[in-house]
């Protein structure tokens, strides 16, 4: 592994567990950092500032402990939306700097000042991009490493095909780069090292486990689904975002309107507005690899049986 931070070496894997909404929590969290793999949450699936800080203390007692324990955790990391559009984001960023959480995922805007607050107490800030642009934006503003969001990807993701979005990073900046978009085994980390990552994000793999904040039929969903049932629309909320298709129908959403609505004017079948994201679920199209719900410790223990597996394999076929 080649991860240019202190960090380093707590990790069993150059893996972050993405934070999605609604399904990431501190539980799964403590569970992947105790496994060797950095775990997280968004500030924002909590639904008040001060239940926000009780996951942050919720996670740092854990992670003390498991210390004292001398099982030497990986740190975890929290998404915070860093654009004005975000009214929470002072009361979270204030959260983040008072309880100093090591790694934090930014997104959507990047405020240099953020992340100068950031440092300030010793953390350091990955940021979204999905182009060489954005790239070249987040660099400017002070991110330490940037989270390349590629074609592929769950939730609000990149349209660029990983191996070009990856190139075009690396020819504006020598930062540190994790991959993110369709990644599901250990292999797949070897790969993207290959490629010039640092290390890699993965989330869909993670909605079915046992600590997830999914609901069972979501977690069902990608048991039964494959790449093909994952829909790219930016019409729910403005953004590029994959969906998994068969709940889009179940909410009474026609596919074929959806894929020539413009963004934000989404219409039902029924020519009603439905709550947005109630029972719409967001998958990747790493989706096919989900075969069962287990423990999230299980999940990281393969993931890291596979990724040590691969890199045997890679020297002996290279020697």
């Amino acid at each position: 592994m080649n991860i240019p931070f202190e960090f380093a070496d707590r990790l069993e894997i150059p893996l972050i567990v993405a934070p999605m909404f609604l399904v990431s929590n501190p539980t799964m969290a403590i569970a992947a950092c105790r496994a060797g793999v950095i775990g997280s949450y968004p500030a924002h699936s909590t639904r008040t500032r001060e239940i926000f800080e009780e996951w942050l203390i919720e996670t740092q007692n854990a992670l003390a402990q498991a210390d004292d324990a001398g099982e030497q955790p990986a740190p975890y990391a929290v998404n915070l939306v860093v654009h004005p559009s975000n009214a929470r984001m002072e009361g979270d960023l204030e959260l983040v700097i008072k309880h100093k959480v090591p790694i934090v995922l930014t997104s959507k805007g990047a405020p240099d000042d953020v992340f100068n607050m950031i440092h300030g107490y010793g953390g350091v800030a990955f940021h979204d991009v999905a182009s060489a642009r954005h790239a070249e934006k987040a660099v400017e503003a002070g991110a330490d490493a940037l989270i390349a969001v590629a074609g592929g990807a769950g939730g609000h993701c990149g349209t660029i095909n990983p191996f070009a979005l990856v190139s075009e990073i690396k020819q504006v900046t020598d930062k540190p780069i994790i991959l993110a978009g369709g990644l599901t085994n250990g292999q797949d980390l070897l790969a993207a090292e290959a490629m010039g990552a640092s290390m890699s994000y993965m989330g869909t793999r993670f909605i079915a486990t046992e600590e997830s904040l999914a609901p069972k039929e979501y977690c069902d969903s990608l048991i039964e689904g494959k790449a093909t049932d994952i829909f790219l629309s930016a019409a729910l909320d403005g953004a590029p975002a994959n969906w998994y298709a068969p709940s889009l129908v179940k909410a009474g959403i026609d596919l074929d309107e959806l894929a020539v609505t413009r963004p934000g004017n989404i219409v039902t079948s029924d020519g009603q507005s439905k709550q947005r994201y109630k029972g719409i679920w967001s998958a990747g199209h790493g989706i096919g690899a989900t075969r069962e719900v287990v423990p999230v410790q299980d999940l990281c223990e393969e993931l890291i049986s596979e990724y040590q597996a691969a890199r045997t394999n890679l020297r002996q076929q290279l020697g």
